[in-house]
């Protein structure tokens, strides 16, 4: 199909830096064909008016768990253990696979009202996430969470639903697989040390929860004598692509391992904060070269999967924390929210930015709202004014998959009915 965005402000990188200007763009099939001049024997099957719009790369929301979309508002106010272990768990553990399934379309169905085209799920249920993303037109990294201890077979069962999942789904092109080990609490070295060699063996990256609480920290400290961050390295997880959900309480040595390994950094500003765990020190991350890119956590931990509150979140908080406004700017952020997050999936040279051969995994905002008027810095604007509902029409893979705000490839409806019959099941959702 060859779409043309017609006379639009768009978001686009130049020497390195991303500017808004006018123009038009050529989508043809999967592919962004063209920027300004019109590619030789392009034809178009569909013209978007650009007057009042802005379109962007698609957002990469680079950690969730989609599932838990189930869990919102299910534990609040509570601390990460009391939350995690006594609260989160117990309701998990009653989930079935189809649960999954409309937990994981529910998510789907709020990234892409907000924005996001691309996103990476640690997930418990084999097939589910990939069936509903595959349904939905979505673009995803998949990561079977692995928990194990040594070779115990625990662990081996997981690792074999992983590939098993992988080879599945090994002809949906928007679908990538990661190794997913959960945490050091819960994948012991010896087991870190097995997903390690499994991902270099099978050239797949690595997806891992690390140094989000100070408990954590302080006991994987005391068990291994290192941090979480370099037992990780000490492992071999961090031999290969390898991105670190939260990283909020490391060291400056924790840092360098970080940079000397090329580990992509995804920082979770609402989780961290909701569940008291505090905040990743992203300007010094930054300062040092670290690949830094945005996830949202799961919505039972988060309550929302919106990027643009995230970014708003990061905008502000290490402004506030450290006393100095300029210490990350909007424009760093949008790019986590983009083309950092692409790298740390591995997709740099696929999505994240509107450039001629990649991916056209694009959103387009309506400019006629109170929040992106006056039309001063659309970049400044997507960052602290846009709340995520000025997102009109979501293109990916080249197929438009929402316009005029509706989803065309989901069933909204039905997706809030399941939703509220697994809810009453599980004896959560109050009537």
């Amino acid at each position: 199909m060859g779409i043309v965005l017609k006379e639009i402000l768009a978001v686009l990188p130049e020497e390195g830096r991303d500017v808004v200007r006018r123009t038009d763009i050529y989508l043809q099939g999967d592919k962004i064909m063209g920027i300004g001049e019109e590619p030789e024997g392009f034809s178009a099957d569909k013209v978007i008016d650009g007057t009042d719009r802005l379109v962007i790369p698609g957002l990469i929301n680079a950690h969730t768990h989609s599932y838990m979309a189930l869990l919102r508002n299910v534990a609040d106010d509570l601390p990460f253990e009391d939350w995690l272990f006594g609260h989160i768990e117990p309701i998990e553990d009653k989930l079935t696979p189809e649960d999954a399934y409309w937990g994981a379309c529910l998510a789907i169905l709020e990234m892409m009202k907000s924005g996001t085209t691309c996103f990476s799920d640690m997930q418990m249920h084999i097939h589910q996430t990939s069936r509903a993303v595959s349904q939905s037109g979505m673009r995803a990294v998949i990561s079977r969470g692995l928990v194990g201890s040594g070779d115990d077979e625990a662990g081996q069962v997981r690792l074999r639903e992983a590939y098993e999942e992988k080879e599945a789904w090994k002809d949906q092109p928007r679908l990538t697989y990661f190794l997913g080990p959960h945490a050091p609490y819960s994948c012991d070295e010896d087991f870190q040390r097995i997903v390690a060699a499994e991902a270099s063996k099978n050239q797949m990256g690595v997806h891992i929860h690390l140094s989000e609480s100070v408990n954590e920290v302080e006991n994987i400290r005391s068990q291994y004598g290192a941090s979480p961050i370099a037992l990780a390295k000490r492992a071999g997880l961090f031999d290969g692509l390898a991105a670190a959900a939260h990283c909020v309480h490391v060291d400056e040595a924790d840092l360098d391992i970080l940079k000397e390994c090329q580990v992509s950094v995804i920082t979770n500003p609402a989780s961290n904060m909701k569940l008291g765990n505090g905040f990743a020190p992203v300007p010094d991350m930054l300062a040092k070269g670290i690949n830094v890119c945005i996830g949202t956590d799961g919505a039972a931990s988060n309550n929302s999967l919106n990027m643009f509150h995230e970014m708003n979140l990061l905008g502000l908080i290490h402004k506030g924390v450290r006393q100095k406004a300029d210490c990350v700017s909007a424009r760093e952020i949008f790019r986590m929210a983009t083309i950092r997050g692409a790298r740390a999936l591995g997709m740099e040279e696929m999505t994240g930015s509107i450039q001629v051969g990649k991916k056209a995994d694009l959103a387009i905002l309506d400019l006629r709202t109170p929040s992106m008027t006056p039309r001063n810095d659309l970049l400044a604007g997507l960052c602290y004014s846009a709340n995520g509902s000025e997102v009109d029409t979501v293109i990916i893979d080249g197929e438009i998959t929402m316009e005029n705000r509706k989803v065309l490839t989901l069933d909204e409806e039905r997706i809030y009915k399941e939703i509220s019959r697994i809810c009453r099941r599980l004896g959560i959702e109050k009537e």
